[in-house]
């Protein structure tokens, strides 16, 4: 192919087709035209403030800017006027008869060497065209500042426009007036010109009034101000309180304001609320966030990732100068600006926090109370910022049980030899700190965590430790308590079974129930309990390993390890027996009875329920219908009801 063969065509468009599209397919609800039409409008005075700069004849006698909406709902007509910069006949045909041909991107890089154009909305030219969404007929009167000339633009939005001199525009600027289509009659409502303003576009910066047919009066909606944009020091606690009750729709105060301004590479104000009540969705499994983004003070999305999931108790917005957003405005392109935002917001407002825990701890309390829980999602799925997690996550404690209690007090107190952070987990706060498995470590005054929320399986097991401290469950592999001196106390220490005997008794026991534990053994975890079950090392500990058999995933299918107390009084009588050639059959009796109660203390029912109730009753037949307690003192009797003592 020779180059005299290759022809160079512009695309062809239906125009009208086109038009359609875009109306109906770049915006997902109506809703948004007003919002697009007031951007615009603030646009354009923006562009006269920033031209008056240098020509103030431009202001006339007319300096205050506004945006005034006209409602008239008997007409079935909406009216959208400023009193901005206007256009001429070519920026008329220009702006609105070219599809994404955007004046005020235009003017705004014209403005770029002097950094004045930031205020400025606009972008990508297709924003007007929204109004056909809900009109059939769209009429752009208006009246250029620098123009003796006004004139009209008029179509249907079917393809074509006309243009002619105007005799009723505006003195300047623009007005357009919407034909609204049947359907759509309720945005010539006072009340829902209300609520979209005030949805959308609260906090442009320009007064927004509106006004019904047939009144000489206009109600303002919109100052023209915007909280955040005010410098902090101006803002009183009562302004903040009122706003973050308007914005999230609360009752409370909030325990933390952070209200910040970042400049640089990114321009963008922050203005975040900590509640100190917990808001009704807190726990939604969508686990969305409460954060509102702006552009430039116009209003884009609260579903906007400000924030990681285990914030999203915060609320509050963040308003950018200078975030790309996609066509309709609704929605974010996938930028590292986005992230930036995120990753900035997040690490301050977990800095805020750790300020609030170390200088008003009462308030921060009520904080942990609320959102102790869903911070701690944070431990597990953000493990970098786990250092920054753990100085603000309060745990309960055996010591401590009320809660309250951190890491560093934890390894401040930690005992001569104690290798590590002892934990335990549970679903039930009162279960959790009746465990079995804490005996050994109060008879050592060894603090251990009481863990009951949710999430608190899963994050102690990606936590590799705290300030060199490895975490460890009491629930699984040896305790290693040996090392670790018991307190002193005036109670004697029970006597122990021997060592021999215990290790006969755990042989007979494992060789009855090897179905369903994988070892038998002494323990040092315990005190006052007969026996407990625990985890072997590695894998799963025992709360964990009912978590994921609870979902049907099995868990590793590894049995756990039955303890047994030497100093427990029933444990000594069965040790010694065994040693001294007891019957099979009822040592057998008690390693069954053994087992089912360790998974009773475990929070389960004993895995054969009959065959447990059977033995428990024959026990206690022998007990109340054998000799009298003077016959048999220190007689402990298990069996299964042949009347024969173990």
């Amino acid at each position: 192919m020779t180059t005299e063969h290759l022809e160079t065509r512009a695309f062809e468009a239906d125009v009208a087709r086109l038009l359609h599209l875009m109306v109906h397919s770049v915006y997902s609800t109506p809703d948004v035209f007003l919002r697009e039409l007031v951007s615009n409008a603030a646009d354009a005075c923006e562009k006269l403030r920033q031209s008056a700069l240098t020509e103030p004849a431009l202001l006339g006698d007319d300096p205050a800017l506004k945006i005034t909406i006209n409602v008239d709902p008997d007409a079935k007509r909406l009216v959208i006027e400023d009193n901005g910069i206007g256009m001429s006949r070519e920026e008329l045909i220009e702006n609105l008869g070219t599809m994404a041909r955007s004046g005020t991107e235009k003017f705004r890089q014209a403005l770029e060497e002097k950094d004045a154009g930031k205020a400025l909305i606009g972008q990508f030219g297709v924003g007007f065209y929204s109004a056909f969404m809900v009109a059939h007929e769209v009429v752009v009167d208006s009246h250029a500042a620098d123009h003796e000339s006004a004139w009209r633009w008029r179509s249907d939005g079917s393809g074509e426009f006309q243009i002619e001199p105007s005799d009723d525009a505006p003195r300047r600027g623009t007005r357009v007036t919407l034909m609204l289509r049947d359907e759509h009659t309720d945005y010539a409502d006072e009340a829902a010109v209300e609520r979209l303003i005030k949805h959308h576009s609260a906090h442009v910066p320009v007064p927004i009034v509106v006004r019904k047919a047939g009144e000489e009066t206009a109600r303002e909606l919109v100052d023209g101000t915007a909280l955040w944009a005010r410098p902090r020091s101006e803002i009183t606690e009562e302004e903040y309180t009122e706003f973050y009750r308007f914005t999230a729709g609360a009752f409370d105060t909030p325990a933390l304001t952070l209200h910040t301004r970042a400049e640089g590479r990114q321009e963008y104000t922050t203005l975040l609320f900590v509640p100190e009540m917990a808001p009704f969705d807190l726990f939604d499994p969508d686990r969305k966030g409460r954060m509102k983004l702006y552009v430039r003070r116009i209003f884009i999305t609260d579903d906007a990732p400000l924030l990681p999931g285990y914030l999203r108790f915060a609320r509050g917005l963040v308003d950018s100068e200078d975030l790309p957003l996609n066509l309709s405005r609704e929605m974010l392109q996938t930028n590292p600006m986005l992230a930036q935002i995120r990753s900035a917001t997040t690490k301050r407002l977990l800095t805020e926090l750790r300020k609030l825990a170390d200088n008003k701890p009462e308030t921060y309390a009520k904080v942990w109370e609320a959102f102790g829980a869903v911070i701690k999602e944070g431990l597990y799925e953000d493990a970098e910022r786990r250092d920054e997690l753990f100085a603000i996550t309060r745990f309960a404690t055996t010591k401590a049980p009320e809660g309250g209690r951190t890491l560093a007090e934890y390894i401040a107190d930690m005992k001569e030899n104690q290798t590590a952070i002892y934990y335990v987990v549970g679903e039930d706060p009162e279960r959790v700190a009746a465990s079995p498995h804490l005996e050994g470590f109060a008879a050592r005054d060894v603090e251990v965590l009481l863990l009951s929320d949710p999430v608190d399986a899963f994050w102690v097991r990606t936590a590799l430790g705290y300030e060199g401290k490895p975490f460890k469950s009491v629930t699984q592999g040896s305790a290693d308590l040996d090392a670790i001196a018991k307190k002193h106390n005036d109670h004697q220490v029970p006597e122990e079974a021997k060592a021999s005997d215990v290790a006969t008794l755990s042989a007979l026991v494992k060789q009855t129930i090897a179905d369903r534990v994988s070892d038998v053994r002494a323990s040092s975890r315990l005190a006052t309990s007969a026996a407990c079950l625990v985890a072997p090392d590695g894998g799963y500990d025992r709360q964990m390993e009912k978590i994921v058999s609870r979902h049907g995933k099995g868990g590793f299918g590894v049995k756990p390890i039955l303890e047994l107390n030497p100093g427990h009084p029933l444990i000594r009588t069965l040790a010694a027996r065994a040693a001294n050639g007891g019957s099979a059959d009822k040592i057998a009796d008690a390693a069954w009875l053994l087992l089912g109660s360790a998974e009773i203390l475990d929070g389960e029912t004993p895995s054969d329920p009959a065959a447990f109730n059977a033995r428990l009753l024959s026990v206690m037949g022998q007990i109340f219908t054998g000799p009298g307690p003077s016959d048999h003192a220190d007689h402990i009797s298990v069996g299964d009801g042949s009347g024969a003592d173990a």
